[in-house]
């Protein structure tokens, strides 16, 4: 006897509905295995030494996997995923990773699609040009050729104001920052827009930093967090919790320390970073704000 066509479609529905209902940390405990995605060449937050991915953000992640290996009650395998900023989201949406490990600003848009840990950084939207060109703002850029990278918040404001205020400029999207930096060092590019903390590690790792200068004026505030599932709030609860805790333990000021004012590999450059004002109030009170005024 042939089911319906009506009856077919509840069906279908149904097995859907089932298959969405298992949440994460049901995959993860049933699997024994959480998949998370790195970076290459966001440092230090999460890039590739000697072809391993390490980092600030590797580091909270590790955190991260601990705490659900305690409630779960298992010994979870870590799976390595490498992630660019324009496949990180939809990996995570289509359930290929469970956390994006690296430098991903926290705001409005991308909440419509994912939804992020507590923040755990702050920086700010500047770029980085050469020295000798003494450029000061980015109007100073008009019909010239600027560079950021895809799938960033960065790039998105970059051709928003330069529609805006009509400058004309050619902007090339790069597949990563490291990629983005070289365009800039070959002369293909006047400048690379992006967040304030990956320019300087950029200039502090090439090998004439003094030839580089990184844009006073902060272009836009920029939250920083681990990406993850939008509508899971059980896998949310435990992975908020397990960064609240590495915050109310002093954990994660730690590994702040450890990355940001002491020296890091590959090159033991050191960034003398201490630690802002914003990301300060940010620990004080943790928050999953996409709002840049929560960190102003």
């Amino acid at each position: 006897m042939k089911l319906s066509s009506l009856v077919l479609a509840a069906l279908i529905s149904s097995i859907g509905l089932s298959a969405h209902a298992e949440g994460r940390l049901d995959k993860i405990k049933s699997t024994k295995t959480i998949s998370l995605g790195h970076r290459d060449s966001s440092i230090p937050f999460s890039y590739l030494d000697g072809g391993k991915p390490i980092g600030y953000s590797k580091e909270i992640c590790d955190g991260i996997v601990k705490a659900l290996e305690k409630q779960l009650g298992t010994e979870l395998t870590i799976k390595q995923v490498p992630v660019t900023s324009a496949s990180r989201i939809p990996l995570i949406m289509n359930g290929t990773i469970d956390l994006a490990c690296g430098s991903a600003t926290n705001n409005a848009e991308r909440q419509k699609q994912v939804s992020f840990a507590p923040t755990t950084f702050v920086t700010a939207t500047r770029f980085v040009s050469a020295k000798a060109d003494n450029i000061k703002d980015v109007a100073g850029f008009k019909g010239q050729t600027v560079t950021s990278t895809a799938g960033t918040s960065n790039i998105k404001w970059l051709a928003a104001t330069n529609a805006k205020e009509n400058l004309g400029m050619n902007i090339i999207p790069s597949k990563d920052h490291a990629g983005a930096f070289l365009t800039v060092q070959a002369g293909r590019a006047k400048a690379f827009f992006m967040d304030d903390v990956l320019l300087a590690s950029l200039v502090a790792n090439s090998e004439d930093p003094d030839k580089w200068i990184v844009s006073d004026t902060a272009l836009t505030t920029e939250p920083y967090a681990m990406i993850q599932p939008k509508d899971d709030p059980e896998f949310k609860k435990a992975v908020d919790d397990a960064v609240i805790a590495m915050i109310k333990s002093g954990e994660l000021e730690k590994l702040y320390k450890k990355w940001f004012e002491n020296p890091i590999p590959p090159k033991n450059i050191n960034m003398n970073l201490p630690m802002s004002e914003a990301l300060k109030k940010a620990l004080a009170n943790p928050t999953d704000s996409p709002d840049p005024a929560t960190y102003q």
